[in-house]
């Protein structure tokens, strides 16, 4: 069973200046450094800096052979969503970086597998996107945790999850532009604090909003865990319970229900061995894929490194480390030995 990691994070090496071509500010570009990185940029506004390992496939894949990974799945940074823009720009974007995805997974066929970016605040156009990947080969997409003031059981959100559906497209997403951000600009917070409660709060609107409920079939996975709804699955199940007219007034099934559906799955990024533990008891094996965020410092630093170290079952190891990876995605382990 081949090792996958399901979330990295990749961009090309150069793109255009978006900003001058569509006539608006806001979107990222790179500014290459002396010492090889590259500073990622809105405007004058510096974002992060991020180093080869972002940009260049062989660095990155030499470093998944230092740790014993087979398969990496790529996606872009959040911040490029680019979800605010107009609907037609945002387009132009999401298919430079799918073309961009398109054409390494060409190039390490066993080695990378793409999760496209659409123009989620345009579902029309996000659907024919959606379309075009899938012909192109792509198992799946990534979206981001709110798309703009939708949250993802908004109405206007319905179509596509029907046609991810039908597609038996992947979905994963990411929490991007975080609930509390203004509240806590200082200390890392809204990475910290902000990230796992924007998580949590999407999978309570895809559970309380119905869509898991209209769409049974969809392969939902969240980042870095699921946030911090397993933690506080228990107190979002009793809210439900004793307040049903404020909780279950879209959709009468309980949250747990979808734990014990198998309809939530989440990657294993916790940094702990004690919240890995209770997220094998809360969500279960079949429902958990490695991810380690490569190649941010927030993430994993040594990928498959807790799993490796912590699950003494060797079939649960083999679960977490390949198998649900491949049943997430609907691919064949066979095709990447």
């Amino acid at each position: 069973m081949p090792t996958v990691d399901v979330h990295t994070h990749i961009l090309p090496k150069t793109w255009p200046d978006w900003s001058q071509l569509f006539g608006y500010d806001g979107f990222i570009h790179l500014e290459h450094l002396p010492n090889g990185n590259a500073r990622m940029m809105r405007g004058q506004q510096f974002f992060r800096e991020i180093g080869p390992d972002c940009w260049d496939p062989e660095v990155r894949l030499a470093r998944c052979d230092e740790l014993g990974i087979d398969v990496q799945v790529i996606c872009t940074v959040p911040v490029m969503f680019s979800y605010w823009a107009k609907p037609e720009d945002t387009l132009t974007v999401a298919r430079f970086l799918n073309d961009h995805l398109a054409d390494l997974t060409q190039r390490y066929p066993k080695r990378l597998v793409p999760l496209g970016t659409l123009p989620m605040q345009a579902p029309d156009l996000a659907i024919a996107e959606l379309e075009r990947i899938h012909e192109m080969g792509f198992p799946g997409v990534q979206i981001g945790s709110h798309i703009n003031q939708w949250e993802l059981h908004s109405e206007q959100l319905e179509p596509f999850f029907a046609a991810a559906e039908d597609l038996d497209m992947a979905i994963m997403v990411h929490p991007w532009e975080m609930v509390g951000r203004e509240r806590m600009p200082a200390y890392w917070l809204p990475w910290l604090v902000g990230m796992p409660a924007e998580t949590c709060l999407a999978i309570c609107n895809l559970i309380f909003g119905g869509v898991f409920e209209r769409h049974p079939r969809l392969k939902v996975l969240f980042a870095h865990g699921g946030g911090s709804f397993p933690a506080t699955v228990g107190r979002i199940q009793h809210g439900f319970e004793v307040r049903p007219d404020l909780c279950a007034v879209d959709n009468p099934v309980s949250p747990k229900e979808y734990l014990e559906r198998g309809s939530i799955w989440v990657d294993s990024i916790v940094h702990d061995a004690n919240a890995l533990d209770y997220l094998i008891k809360i969500v279960g094996p079949h429902r958990i894929a490695l991810g380690s965020d490569y190649p941010f410092p927030l993430g994993e630093l040594e990928p498959g490194e807790l799993i490796r170290r912590h699950v003494d079952d060797a079939a649960v190891r083999q679960q977490l480390l390949g198998a649900t990876a491949f049943d997430w995605l609907g691919l064949n382990p066979k095709d990447y030995v």
